[in-house]
């Protein structure tokens, strides 16, 4: 299966599939809106308003898998971001992103971009002795760490990066630009 032959369900309870952003660089994006990574809501704003008209979608995705940081419903989470973020990209249904619930859509987008890490810094170290506690062995699988881990796709479909909720926005905007 490719990243096209995946579907999810929007806030509004209707099938979204990604099919519909052929030929678009897309960015899934698992989010909280009570997370200390919430801010991150508008970079990926601004991204969107750079960006759209040049072909980028944003797939938000919100979670409550990470320490219950996005407890509200469909349209609390809805209404918390475009008033706090003013966002316009699409949202969808709060799901999980890991175990056996999973969208099968991020099961797909962890086969392809793996774990690689949380680069350096202050965040980071916090991120790493934080999982230690949680799973000893979250350096060796593929599962969704923490709120805002971003999946790049080409215009092809193809899944060619993965933005850990530590990584530098800029380096995502540049890859992002890269590919439109």
């Amino acid at each position: 299966m490719s990243f096209y032959d995946y579907s999810v369900m929007n806030a509004k309870n209707e099938e979204v599939k990604m099919s519909e952003f052929e030929g678009k660089v897309v960015l899934v994006v698992n989010t909280a809106t009570g997370c200390g990574f919430t801010p991150q809501y508008k970079d990926l704003e601004d991204m969107y308003e750079k960006y759209h008209e040049k072909g980028l979608e944003i797939l938000d995705i919100p979670c409550n898998q990470f320490a219950g940081q996005t407890p509200g419903t469909d349209e609390e989470i809805h209404e918390f971001c475009t008033l706090k973020y003013n966002t316009q990209f699409p949202q969808m249904k709060k799901s999980d992103v890991n175990g056996e619930n999973a969208l099968p859509l991020f099961d797909y987008l962890k086969s392809q971009q793996g774990f690689a890490g949380f680069g350096k810094g202050v965040k980071a170290l916090a991120m790493s002795a934080m999982l230690k506690k949680i799973d000893k062995d979250y350096k060796n699988n593929p599962e969704i760490k923490w709120n805002f881990t971003k999946f790049l796709v080409d215009r092809q479909g193809n899944v060619v990066a993965r933005f850990e909720p530590t990584a530098d926005m800029s380096e995502l905007e540049k890859k992002a630009a890269e590919l439109l």
